[in-house]
Formats: structure tokens, sequence, C-alpha cells
């Protein structure tokens, strides 16, 4: 090297360190690549990440590509740049060749380059790819040798480096990246598939109405009552029974009772009683995804909640599985007024019967859900004492007020978010 010219010498290390910046860049692009977003740029036909994706399907012999290549060109810059600074600086230069070089290396041929890739991977993996596709072949006995050495090595420690794991993304993950997706997927569309997701963690006895609360046919009142109650019910499907909701006769579609309605002859329960279909049984626990494909495959709308013993605890609805994906399909003022009726000052009387999770869709609050399904259910688990009228207590960030009891239960509450000046006086 004595006979080559100082520039050229300069000019061979400087493509050198561009060399090892390239094969720097390449570990981190590769490494770091989406491997959802590859499989999804491979279907499209992308031709960087088809390659990309073929290297990464052998990842010991890619690194070993790499890293031969990177080591290779990083020796061949010490060693120039050795001999440049010896002629410079004559034996000096042998100590100084260290210090020179390394940050030198360490700034524009590691750092820097990889920095770049781990951020923006695609645009250095994917033209990285065509080079090293290649290279490979050109390259392959002796990446085939160190490969084999490497993993042999790695055997020892009961490693196989062909068992890849390739495991399904987990629910928690795929939670994250839809609330990280940011503008790419709309927010209304993030909490759905949000709720989808969340359907694995509620039971029918989350949504299910509530016992007291289902809407039913009692054969055994007078029939004009039953007309009655049959031209105002605002439900298409009811439930039918005789004297109490344990005795079911079955469900009831509104559109079938017309023609009853129609009959100017008389009202006869018996006839009533004929078009009404089998109830439908849910066992309580059942989660809500697997309700909503036993819905689908039976092509059921509804179904009676039950416990171990077969007795009634509540009734779910398609609508109501459908609702907790998509949101309520309308404003129910009628269920709004009925159990939740806001005051001048700011707080709201509440029914006891009312649904923890519809006080919480409704009025946007965060009431405790994993215990109690109701108001009175909740308000009871925390005095774990029938409450006198009048009675005060606080749960979470909201203040409560007995405003009427009776029959061992909570009939009516008072209910207001406790302020947050409020707040930091009790706890200070």
């Amino acid at each position: 090297m004595d006979d080559i010219p100082l520039s050229q010498l300069f000019g061979a290390l400087f493509v050198l360190i561009l060399l090892s910046a390239f094969f720097s860049s390449s570990e981190t692009g590769m490494m770091a690549l989406n491997r959802y977003r590859l499989r999804h740029l491979v279907k499209d036909k992308h031709r960087g990440a088809m390659l990309a994706n073929a290297l990464l399907e052998k990842p010991d012999r890619l690194i070993g590509l790499i890293l031969l290549g990177n080591n290779l060109v990083n020796i061949l810059a010490a060693s120039i740049a050795t001999v440049i600074a010896v002629r410079l600086y004559g034996e000096l230069g042998i100590a100084l060749t260290p210090l020179i070089l390394t940050p030198i290396i360490l700034i524009f041929a590691e750092t820097a380059p990889k920095t770049w890739a781990a951020v923006r991977p695609e645009k250095i993996a994917f033209p990285s790819a065509y080079i090293l596709t290649p290279l490979l072949k050109v390259c392959y006995p002796v990446v085939f040798v160190i490969s084999k050495i490497s993993n042999g090595l790695i055997a020892l420690f009961g490693i196989n480096v062909h068992d890849q794991e390739n495991a399904p993304m987990t629910r928690e993950e795929l939670r994250t990246v839809v609330r990280e997706a940011g503008s790419m997927i709309p927010r209304r569309h993030q909490r759905m598939l949000l709720s989808i997701l969340d359907l694995e963690n509620e039971t029918v006895d989350d949504i299910m109405v509530q016992r007291n609360d289902i809407v039913g046919i009692d054969l055994n009142d007078p029939p004009d009552e039953i007309i009655d109650q049959l031209a105002r019910c605002q439900h298409a499907r009811l439930v039918v029974y005789r004297e109490n909701i344990d005795n079911i006769t079955g469900m009831l579609h509104i559109r079938h009772a017309l023609r009853i309605l129609r009959d100017t002859t008389g009202f006869n329960v018996n006839e009533l009683e004929k078009i009404v279909t089998e109830p439908y049984y849910v066992p309580e626990g059942t989660p809500l995804h697997i309700q909503l494909v036993n819905f689908q495959r039976l092509r059921k709308r509804n179904g009676l909640v039950v416990d171990e013993y077969g007795v009634i605890q509540g009734m779910v609805t398609l609508e109501d599985i459908l609702e907790e994906i998509v949101g309520e399909f309308t404003t129910d003022l009628q269920t709004f007024n009925l159990y939740i009726h806001p005051q001048e000052d700011g707080s709201y009387i509440i029914d006891g019967t009312a649904s923890i999770r519809d006080i919480n869709r409704q009025l946007h609050w965060h009431l405790p859900v994993n215990g109690p399904k109701t108001l009175n259910g909740l308000i009871l688990e925390h005095l774990e004492d029938i409450p006198e009228t009048g009675t005060s207590l606080r749960i979470a960030n909201y203040t409560v007020e007995i405003t009427q009891a009776g029959d061992n239960a909570v009939k009516t509450a008072r209910m207001s978010v406790l302020e947050k000046k409020n707040l930091e006086l009790e706890l200070g």
C-alpha cells in the first residue's frame, strides 16, 4: 500500500464506512419491520416486501450475511486507517488509529444508520433486500458454514433456530394496536373494535333485563287488560306466563297477535296461547361472544337467563349485545325518564332497580360494574345492611342519599358527582 496515493486510501476508507453503515442499517431495518404489515404488503405483491420476507424466513442466514459483510468492511477500514495514520504520523499513528477511527465508525457507521433504520425500517429494509438477496447467493457457502456453526453452539443451550415464535397476537396486544392506530381508524370504529374484544370479558348477566323489569303478559289477567297491554306495548316480543314469571307459557311476537286484536267477536286467551313459541333459555354467566354466536346459529333474538336451579334471572336480547358493540341504536327516552330523573340542583333521583350499566351509559358515569348489577344491589353491598330513608354514603366519586326505602330494598336514591374540590378536601 505504500505506492497507493493517500487520496485513494481516504476514498477507499470512505467507501468502507458507507458499506459498514449499509450493513448496520440493514440489520436494524430488517429486524424492526412490522411483521403484520409486512405480510399485508406481501399479499399486495410488493416486490421489496416479498424479498425482505424471504430473507426473514431464515434469520440465521440473514444475520450471518450481514455480520459477515459488516465485520469484513470494518476490518478493512481499520487496516486502511492504520496505513494512513502511519504514513502521516509514523509509529505514533498506530496508537492514534483506534482513537480516531472508533468514534467515526460508532457515529457514522453504527449509531446514526441504526437509528434511522429503527425509525424508518421500511425505507431501509426494502431497498436493502434488493442488494442482500443476490449477495446471499454469492456468499451462500460461507454464510452456510457460519450459520451451521453458530446454530450448533446455540443448540447446546436447547434452542432450535427453526422454531421461530410466530405466536398469534393476544387480545391485549390487538387492543393496543387498535388504540395506537390514531387517525388510520376513525375513533368510532376504534370503540367498536374494542367493544368486540371486550365481549369475551362480559356475560349475559351484565346486560340482561333484570327479572323484575321483564315485560310480560299474565294470562290470568282480565281480557280487557291483556288487550290494552298488547295495544300499548312498545316491545316486539313479550313473555307470556300464568300468575308469575316462573310459570312461563312461551314467547309472543306482537305481530302475530294482530290477528287476535282485529277479531271483533271477542278476545280468547286460548287463541293467544296457541300462537306463543317455546322460550329459549340461556345459562347465567354465558360470555357475550358465545351468546352472539348462539343467537345466530339458532336464529333467536332473545333468551331468558336462568341460574343453576332453572330460576329465571332476567332476559337478554340480540339488540342488547349489538348495542354493546356499536352503541345504542336510539336514545331510549322512556328508559331514561322511567329510572333517572334529573333535578334542578344537578343531582338525579334514580330508581333502585336501575341497571348500573344503564346509569353509566346514560349519565357517562363510572360506577363499579364488577359486582351487583342494580343500584339497589350496589348500595346494599357497600352498607352490608338494609338502609333507612335519609341514609347517606359515598360510592367511588359519587354521593348517594337514600330518598325512599322499603320491602328490604332501596326504592329511590338521590345521586350526584362529588366535585373535585370537595373530593380534595376529603382526601386532604
